[in-house]
Formats: structure tokens, sequence, C-alpha cells
């Protein structure tokens, strides 16, 4: 007899508390929902309190090993994957402000539903758990840390460092990533209780539709640009890599794809020295896709809560969170917890608001990840002519 034993991955669980959230909010009592509402207060102030360690712990080694190395392909790399990751941004914000006040409409609610709105947001009790520091203290301490240590090779720092990204990891993985169904449960119970679901539920299916495009248009353009570089047609370029794209889809994780995505890009003409280093690097620090899903959902609930929003807020906050997904840890859903610092600092981001985007992002996350992958093998096709040019000229 096999002891193996059954798990739900975490999107199932996630939709699975989506559909029980909007059963019980039909059929519990308000007092029932209350309850819930107070598990989602104290797993809210938990959550803030550990944004800012969750920052420190993966944004300081992240930091600490890139400036680590030297060397022309890291830095190439570096500047392709950023830059993609910044452009990928950038053009999901003006598709996504085009496209969504088409889909989205700002939220409205009557006296009466707003008076029932207002008894079930009260939690029964709260406690305080004030932060050690906020959000952009653990920012900038990350990257002062995290360069130093570069710079002076410390290895106390590094272990304590390294140490420290353990812990992190493992209350995510044993802590916040097991709490949130319930935590997004509770959201759409209180959602569903006050009237507003059926709307929020027609916005996500429109917001996925549009960000499954992007993605695959953002490849086309990846490889189109790889294509001209290199001298070869960018769609069997493209198609060499689907099955490292089918893989991304099925693990949810660049790390666990790294063999696939590494076989594939070789398989696209890459050089074996190139495609070793550029592959995994890129695994962790080039993520266009979950940086366009990331924005998308921003701009649609800020649309949908009515939030202000402009360009430059957005230009500020995906050069920042560039950066700061670079520390995500390699779990589904690991991105969308290492941006909800970014999230609340910059956009302003509440409870419900982070419920929402977390909710929505892991929706997609496998389709974010394989357009991650996928789009490693168009920076290695980059790369590999950029150093097959440079040892000829040699």
């Amino acid at each position: 007899m096999h002891n193996s034993k059954f798990r739900l991955g975490l999107l199932p669980r996630i939709v699975i508390a989506i559909l029980l959230g909007i059963a019980l909010g039909v059929v519990l009592p308000q007092w029932g929902v209350r309850v819930f509402v107070t598990f989602n207060a104290l797993f809210s102030q938990f959550l803030g309190f550990l944004i800012p360690l969750i920052i420190v712990g993966l944004v300081t080694p992240a930091t600490s090993d890139l400036g680590h190395g030297g060397g022309r392909m890291l830095l190439v790399t570096v500047l392709l994957a950023y830059g993609s990751t910044l452009l990928s941004g950038a053009i999901s914000y003006v598709v996504s402000a085009a496209t969504f006040p088409l889909l989205v409409t700002p939220h409205a609610v009557s006296p009466a539903a707003d008076s029932a709105v207002s008894v079930l947001s009260q939690p029964w009790f709260t406690v305080s758990i004030p932060p050690l520091m906020d959000v952009m203290s653990a920012i900038f301490l990350s990257f002062v840390v995290g360069l130093g240590t570069s710079y002076t090779q410390s290895p106390s720092l590094r272990s304590f460092f390294g140490e420290f990204k353990g812990v992190v990891e493992l209350t995510i993985n044993k802590a916040l990533i097991p709490l949130l169904p319930l935590y997004i449960m509770g959201i759409f119970m209180q959602m569903t209780a006050s009237g507003e679901v059926a709307r929020t539920l027609r916005v996500f299916a429109s917001i996925i539709v549009v960000i499954f495009v992007m993605h695959i248009l953002w490849l086309l353009f990846l490889y189109a640009i790889a294509g001209l570089v290199v001298h070869k047609r960018p769609l069997p370029l493209l198609r060499t890599m689907l099955p490292a794209y089918l893989m991304a889809l099925g693990t949810s994780s660049s790390a666990a794809t790294i063999p696939v995505t590494l076989r594939q890009t070789l398989l696209g003409g890459v050089s074996g020295p190139v495609a070793g280093f550029v592959v995994p690097l890129c695994a962790t620090i080039h993520l266009s896709g979950s940086m366009q899903k990331i924005v998308a959902c921003s701009v649609a609930l800020m649309l949908m809560q009515g939030m202000p929003f402009s360009a430059g807020l957005f230009a500020g906050f995906i050069c920042l969170l560039s950066i700061t997904v670079v520390a995500a840890p390699g779990v589904p859903g690991g991105v969308i917890m290492a941006s909800l610092g970014v999230l609340s600092s910059v956009l302003g981001f509440g409870e419900q608001e982070l419920a929402l985007i977390i909710a929505l992002y892991i929706a997609m996350d496998s389709f974010g990840t394989a357009c991650n992958v996928t789009g490693d093998g168009a920076l290695a096709l980059v790369v590999d002519r950029i150093f097959a040019r440079s040892s000829r000229s040699n």
C-alpha cells in the first residue's frame, strides 16, 4: 500500500475557498460572517507585521548574490532581464489603463447597502501587531546591507541573512500560504453578504482573458526581437520552447522547470556555456509575465475601488516592484507575497485589495510562470549572439 498523501495545490484550494465563501455568505447569519471577519482582521495584522521581515529576509540575500561575481555576461543578462521586466510592466499599464475602464465600473453602494457593509466589516475584536519598520525602510535597508555584504564578502553577514531567509521562507510556506485560502474565503464571504461578489467575479473573468492575451503577444514580441538579433525565424524559435511553457503550466515554478528550459534553449541553438549561465539566472530575475499580471490586476482593482491612479504613480511602482520581485521564493504564489509591501506602500492597498489581488494573481499563477520561463529562451538567444560576436572579434 502506498503511503503517499494526496495534496491539493494552492490554486484548487483558492478556488474551493472562493466557492465556500460565496456559499457561506448566502446562508450564514451576520454574526457568523463577522467571525470570519475577525479572523481576517487578526491575519491582516500578522501579515502587516511580517511584510517588512519578508522584504529584509528575501531581498537582502538576493541583492548580495546579484552583486557578486561581476563579469560582462552577468551584467548583460541582468540588464536584459530588468529591461524586459520593466518594459512588460509599462506595456501592461498602458493596455490596462486603456482597456479596463471599458470592463470595470467603479465601486458604488446605496446608503442602505453601505450600512450593511459597515456592520459586516467590523470584527468582534482585533489585536494590534505593529511592524518593526515601515515598508520603504525595509526595502532600503535590504539594498544597503545586501550591497555591503556583496562588497565586503562578510561570511558572518552572508550566513546570518542566509539563515534568516530560511526562516522567512519557512514562515511563508508553513503559515502564510496555508492560511491564505481561509483568509480569501472570509473576504468573499463578506462580499457575498454585502452583495458585491457577482460584480467582482465578472471583473475577474474579463481581467484574466486580457492578461492571457497580453502574455501571448509579449512572447511573440520577445521572439521577434530575438529572431532579428540571431537572424532566425521567430515562430520556430518560440515553438521550440513549447515543452518548457507546458512544464511551467503544470508546476507553477520557474525553478522546477529549469531542466526543461535549459534543454529547449540548447535545441534553439544557444551554446552550452551561455545556456547554463543564463537560464538559471533568468529563472530568478526575469519576471516579465508576473510583472504584467501584478500591474494589470492592480489597475483593475484600483478602478473597482474608485482609487485614483496615474502613469507617474505606476512608473515608480513598476521600477520598485521589478527589483522587489527578484527576491520572491520559488513557490506558487511566492511573487505576489513578496510584492505585498510595495502594493500597500506605493499604491495604498488595504486588506481587501491585497486579498483580492492574491486571489486574482494565483488564478493565473501558472500562466505567468510559463510566460517567464519561455521568455528566458529569447534572452538566452540574444546573450549568446552578443558573446559569440565578441569571441569572434577577439
